[in-house]
């Protein structure tokens, strides 16, 4: 890893620097570090959610093992195996209702949606995703939300990532987008069902996160 890659952000890291908003499409922007502020209250808060529903690697419908480890806070829990993909009230796992969705992640969620033109946004439900080394997400939509009206937020944090910004269809040439710890993607409106996805993490040690990376997708579930 080279040394931006090794210490992306650092200045933003050390509250140093001006926020930076960057346009990615019609109704989608990236908040650059606009999460760093609080995220020492973000990772207490995503460790005690992993220790009542832990992590782990759902199964498509189609039989594959996701190489991200997932679990989820809020109302609903977003959910897949070989019964499709849906939004479940319980963890499948402990048949228990998935731990509540903290004030930190409703306050990010909320300021994050207003900074980008979507006011009053309250989600019910978070997917938190965790990619070690290697592991991806290929592009996909988020389509199993009941009402598409409210927009998504997506906080990175831990090891930078490239995410993949796509159109509205599959074979839209996704833009490759560099995000770093405690940066936040919106994207909503004209953009709301854009394809996106992550390509395979690269190796490294982030100072804070270790070897890994952490994405909270805050959704309108309901």
């Amino acid at each position: 890893m080279n040394a931006q890659g090794a210490t992306g952000h650092l200045f933003l890291e050390m509250n140093e620097g001006p926020k930076v908003r960057e346009a990615l499409a019609d109704g989608a922007v990236l908040l650059r570090a606009f999460a760093l502020d609080g995220e020492a209250g973000l990772r207490t808060a995503i460790e005690r959610i992993g220790s009542r529903a832990p992590f782990r690697h759902m199964t498509t419908p189609g039989g594959y093992r996701m190489s991200v480890a997932m679990t989820n806070c809020g109302r609903f829990g977003w959910v897949t195996d070989r019964r499709g993909y849906r939004y479940e009230p319980m963890d499948p796992d402990s048949g228990c209702p998935w731990p509540s969705m903290p004030a930190v992640f409703l306050d990010l969620a909320e300021r994050a949606a207003r900074e980008a033109g979507y006011a009053g946004f309250v989600p019910d439900a978070c997917l938190i995703n965790r990619y070690e080394p290697g592991a991806r997400l290929s592009l996909h939509q988020d389509l199993n939300e009941e009402d598409f009206d409210a927009p998504i937020v997506s906080v990175s944090l831990g090891l930078p990532a490239t995410f993949l910004f796509g159109g509205e269809d599959r074979v839209d040439r996704a833009r490759r987008i560099r995000v770093l710890h405690g940066d936040v993607a919106v994207w909503g409106g004209p953009s709301r069902l854009f394809f996106h996805g992550v390509a395979p993490l690269k190796d490294g040690d982030h100072n804070v996160m270790g070897r890994q990376r952490i994405n909270l997708t805050l959704r309108r579930a309901r």
